[in-house]
């Protein structure tokens, strides 16, 4: 039986990006199919006209880099005020504790929060695949499905424990033959390739502080002849490149290219010490960067050179990174968090609030490899968010879209993933969230203390 085709005009938006649709959107099932200049009616006749003449229309945010589990330990104590490494050996042992219930529901929560703050795509990096967690990555999946949020769930792998030279506990890592395997199998299991898709998987190999140089290479290789994308952690700290150095006589960037990861299949997290021979190479080969400012400033990483990267040829996106160095999932005050601290390296004139959109919306795309998300165009997958200006830090604000950032906007009205509503009114659609919390809540306390 055919299903009707469903036509719903957004209509007369306060404000948006770009004045080619003023006057709304028309959404067909889930596809953008026509943009309205102020003043202008659709060319065909709609089935439901949404009025959003007290909303901010953008498009739905990309977050390109992620952990869900760590959601259960926010403001960690034991993990308060450090550098990275010491920060991930106060958490490893934790994290080992991981449960499968504890992987559902902090799932659910990260993804909430995003959507909330109106993303309406998010990757995820899970590493962690104790006894017990062997199928975290399919746990994620079936959450995700339920609220309806488009994922790049990568298929994360840490294999080079503490005695042989790595940072992670051997509790945490797996051999090469179990990653591989896994890796297969959740490939053939869940990734979609067509266009429109809601679950990809990409394959990532932690850092290169936890995994061996031989699993780097295969993982290329499987990427390569499954055509899936390759995630990775690099050139986060100096700790890093010291690592690199003394562990396999060479920086990041010759690491990356030693293994074959350098090429437009790859996106990094972070990315903030390159210099600028390596910048030139990684924009030669497409590499994509996702930054994570929040992330950054916490850990006092340092800042990603976001325009350099850019201008070299590099996809930039945002990622709000893990809820345990951040410490939160709100994709929208990642935007500005960008925006604030971008305009310390490049200045204000440089670093726009337009800018700072675009990185969390095409630039995220192009990180995941997508050209069918990350603006409001025709053809585009119906993913957008709708903010309403009603709260007392946006009162006296001239330009509403811009007000989103500089007011330090924080929850959306609205969110639409491929034509369905997922929020409305500020909630999410079918969940019990005081019912959601409170189970979090527990489990991060049992992850606490056991």
């Amino acid at each position: 039986m055919q299903v009707k085709s469903q036509r719903t005009w957004i209509k007369n938006p306060l404000d948006c990006l770009d004045p080619a649709y003023a006057g709304g959107i028309v959404i067909q099932n889930d596809l953008i199919v026509e943009l309205i200049r102020a003043g202008e009616q659709p060319l065909q006749a709609v089935d439901e006209v949404v009025d959003a003449h007290e909303h901010v229309l953008v498009p739905g945010l990309i977050n390109s880099h992620h952990h869900f589990y760590q959601t259960l330990t926010r403001a960690f104590p034991a993990a308060l005020n450090k550098n990275l490494f010491p920060w991930l050996q106060s958490l490893y042992p934790v994290w080992a504790r991981l449960t499968p219930e504890m992987i559902a529901t902090s799932t659910q929560i990260a993804l909430c929060e995003l959507l909330l703050s109106g993303c309406t795509t998010a990757s995820d990096h899970h590493y962690l695949f104790p006894d017990g967690l062997e199928h975290a990555i399919d746990i994620q999946v079936e959450q995700a499905t339920k609220l309806g949020i488009r994922v790049h769930l990568t298929r994360g792998s840490m294999s080079l424990g503490e005695d042989q030279g790595g940072l992670p506990p051997r509790t945490t890592i797996q051999t090469d033959h179990e990653i591989l395997d896994d890796s297969q199998r959740l490939i053939k299991a869940y990734h979609q390739y067509e266009d429109g898709a809601m679950t990809r998987i990409a394959l990532a190999p932690c850092s290169p502080f936890s995994v061996s140089e031989e699993l780097m290479r295969a993982t290329a290789d499987l990427a390569q002849d499954l055509d899936v994308r390759l995630h990775t952690h690099l050139a986060e700290t100096h700790d890093e490149t010291d690592f690199c150095i003394k562990m396999f006589g060479v920086r990041p960037v010759d690491y990356l290219e030693r293994v074959v990861w350098l090429n437009n299949r790859t996106w990094l997290a972070h990315g903030i010490h390159f210099n600028d021979e390596e910048i030139a190479r990684l924009g030669k080969a497409h590499v994509g960067i996702a930054h994570c400012p929040s992330s950054n400033m916490i850990l006092a990483s340092g800042q990603c050179p976001t325009i350099a990267l850019q201008k070299a040829g590099c996809p930039v996106g945002l990622g709000v990174d893990g809820s345990a160095s951040n410490d939160g999932s709100n994709m929208i005050g990642e935007v500005r968090q960008a925006l604030l601290l971008q305009r310390l390296r490049y200045g204000a004139k440089e670093i726009t609030h337009q800018k700072a959109f675009e990185w969390a919306t095409k630039g995220s795309a192009g990180c995941l490899g997508r050209d069918d998300i990350g603006e409001i165009a025709i053809g585009k997958q119906a993913d957008i968010a709708l903010f309403k200006l009603d709260e007392i830090r946006f009162a006296g604000a001239g330009s509403p879209v811009a007000s989103l950032l500089l007011c330090g906007a924080t929850k959306a009205d609205k969110v639409m993933v491929a034509g369905k509503w997922r929020v409305l009114e500020g909630q999410i659609v079918g969940v019990d969230m005081n019912q959601l919390m409170a189970k979090q809540i527990t489990l991060a306390a049992n992850l606490a203390r056991a």
